[in-house]
C-alpha cells in the first residue's frame, strides 16, 4: 500500500486560455495528439474523476492499465471497473497501483484537490472555445511552468508551485 505522504498528486487537464474544459460533459475540440499525451501519461498510474467524468467516458471506460476511482456523494453509486470513494480524504485509505496518482476531472474534483496538488499537467489550447465548464482558477497555487511539448493547436505545460518546491525538500 502507498503512504499518503508518498504519493505525488498531480491534475491533468486541456484548456483554453479561458480556462474552459468541458461543454455538454464533452470536450469541445478534438486533439487527437492531446489524448494520445493522455494517454502515455497517465498509463500505468491511478486516476482520479468524478461521476460524471466518469459517464462521459462511454465506451471506454474503464480507462485500460490505470486504477479508475471515481469520487461521488451517492453511496450506494457502484460500477464495474471503479473503485469508489467520498472524498480526496479517501485516496488514504486505498491501495493504489501506484504512488503517482493523476486528477482528470470534472471541474468540481480539480476544486477539491487544487490545494493538495504538487503539479498540474497542462495542454493549453491556443484557441478559445465555447463551453460550460471552467478549470477553476489556480493562480494562487501554481504560477510557474515549463513546456514540455509543443503541437500546432496547443502546447503541454507542466505547472509548479510552492507545493512541489516542499515536496522536493521534504525528500
Amino acid at each position: 500500500m502507498i503512504m499518503p505522504n508518498l504519493m505525488k498528486l498531480t491534475a491533468i487537464v486541456a484548456m483554453t486560455p479561458e480556462r474552459v474544459i468541458g461543454k455538454d460533459n464533452d470536450l469541445p475540440w478534438r486533439l487527437p495528439e492531446d489524448l494520445k499525451m493522455f494517454k502515455r501519461t497517465t498509463a500505468g498510474h491511478p486516476v482520479v474523476m468524478g461521476r460524471k467524468t466518469w459517464d462521459s467516458l462511454g465506451k471506454y471506460k474503464p480507462l485500460p492499465g490505470r486504477q479508475n476511482i471515481v469520487i461521488t456523494r451517492d453511496e450506494s453509486w457502484t460500477e464495474e471497473g471503479a473503485t469508489v470513494i467520498f472524498s480526496p480524504e479517501g485516496l488514504q485509505d486505498l491501495e493504489l497501483q501506484d504512488e503517482h496518482v493523476f486528477v482528470i476531472g470534472g471541474a468540481q474534483i480539480y476544486q477539491l484537490f487544487l490545494p493538495q496538488l504538487d503539479e498540474m499537467i497542462v495542454s493549453h489550447v491556443y484557441k478559445n472555445y465555447e463551453g460550460d465548464t471552467q478549470f477553476p482558477e489556480f493562480s494562487e497555487y501554481f504560477s510557474e511552468y515549463e513546456v514540455l511539448e509543443t503541437y500546432e493547436e496547443f502546447e503541454v505545460r507542466r505547472y509548479f508551485g510552492l507545493q512541489a518546491i516542499y515536496n522536493d525538500i521534504r525528500i
